[in-house]
């Protein structure tokens, strides 16, 4: 096992907080495997490059010899979190919940060591649970203490509704650490409430209070917000190599060194390299390359990343794309269709002429073969291709 300085310094790579670092190092003195909860609610079936900035972290506790629990929540999931949001969340049926359940285990093995990982559900404990052990959990805490959570707090003042049920998810869990005795509970930054529940909650139920770590929310691919399938800012786990091949490439340079840091695997020292490398003047695009080849192995493995640049179109043929893509951003006030995007980026002479490249197939969105009806999302980000040698980065935003 390595030193817990070591230790300690992979842990905090790209993380935003330790809490409490002390305890943490403590901990890692023992010299023992300690156990690291994460947990996941299956409230959709696909997972995107975003969710996987927690599981990444995962790998590397068990690279370090930890234990690691891949926590399902099959339970809260039929709650929903209310993190984040500004209205009731409606929950999942109990089938909706297994289902999104079973295609999560087969996405995290890609990440995961599955002999090193313990797959829990936590319905297994909270529905033995009786109306009486219900009341003690929620007497330990207030509702002015719930209300202190920001986006409770925001509900409340601005007379939004806000269920009784919303309030156990925080509870729930945070007794989710106390069934499985974690010393150490992983994160986004969103949920730094209720994972700070879970110190408070084991120290009431006699156990030492588990360390916290949260990581940051990894921006999508227009660099400003969080990434997400509605914002069409994503990549998406189980794309196709060349799709997601494409999307990696055609980032903005300014996000590379982002992605690096939370979705590569490679050293820290590599990647100072890679940015000295850029400095000197390394043309970025190779570097984001390398990148792409890296999470296009992960999840469809060597032979896919070898042959993704074939596979992701004629448009990243070598030489094909421009180095120096351009950057064109428009102002709307609502969404538009594809043949307006391209005419007003100035891709294509007139909208007639946008309408005809996409009767003809000649339009990609990010690689895929676009038809008339695309709608092209405020706030979203694209690679946009028109005919043979029209390329731009388009960003769509209100006006």
């Amino acid at each position: 096992m390595k030193s817990v300085e070591e230790q300690l310094a992979l842990i905090k790579r790209g993380a935003e907080e330790v809490l409490v670092e002390s305890e943490l190092v403590e901990k890692l003195k023992r010299g023992e495997p300690l156990r690291i909860k994460a947990g996941f609610d299956p409230t959709a079936p696909d997972l995107h490059l975003g969710h996987t900035v927690l599981i990444n972290k995962l790998r590397q506790f068990q690279e370090l010899g930890h234990q690691v629990v891949f926590l399902i929540g099959d339970f809260t999931g039929m709650i929903g979190d209310p993190s984040g949001k500004s209205a009731t969340r409606p929950p999942l049926t109990r089938e909706q919940v297994l289902d999104n359940a079973e295609t999560y285990k087969n996405q995290v093995f890609k990440i995961l060591d599955p002999s090193k990982t313990e797959v829990a559900f936590n319905s297994t404990w909270m529905d033995k649970l009786t109306p009486a052990d219900f009341i003690r959990l929620a007497s330990q805490y207030t509702v002015a203490r719930m209300l202190e959570r920001d986006d409770f707090q925001k509900r409340y003042e601005g007379s939004q509704p806000i269920a009784i049920h919303e309030f156990l998810y925080p509870l729930v869990q945070g007794y989710d650490s106390v069934a499985l005795r974690a010393d150490v509970e992983l994160g986004g930054t969103d949920q730094k409430f209720n994972l700070l529940m879970g110190r408070e909650l084991q120290r009431a139920y006699g156990q030492s209070s588990q360390c916290v770590v949260t990581m940051p929310l990894l921006e999508g691919l227009d660099g400003v917000k969080k990434m997400s399938k509605s914002l069409g800012n994503y990549i998406g786990i189980q794309e196709a190599p060349g799709v997601m091949y494409t999307k990696l490439v055609s980032m903005p340079d300014s996000l590379m060194w982002r992605y690096f840091e939370l979705l590569s695997f490679r050293s820290m020292e590599e990647i100072k390299q890679f940015k000295a490398d850029v400095a000197a003047g390394a043309n970025p695009r190779d570097i984001k390359i390398k990148l792409a080849e890296e999470i296009v192995a992960r999840f469809h493995g060597e032979e896919a990343a070898a042959n993704a640049h074939r596979s992701a179109g004629n448009r990243l043929k070598d030489g094909e794309l421009p180095d120096d893509l351009p950057e064109v951003v428009l102002l709307s006030a609502e969404d538009m269709l594809i043949s307006s995007v391209l005419n007003k980026a100035g891709l294509v002479k007139n909208a007639a002429a946008a309408r005809d490249l996409l009767s003809a197939g000649s339009v990609r969105v990010d690689g895929e073969v676009v038809e008339r009806g695309f709608v092209f999302k405020l706030g979203c980000n694209h690679v946009c291709q028109a005919g043979k040698k029209a390329f731009a980065r388009i960003t769509l935003k209100s006006e």
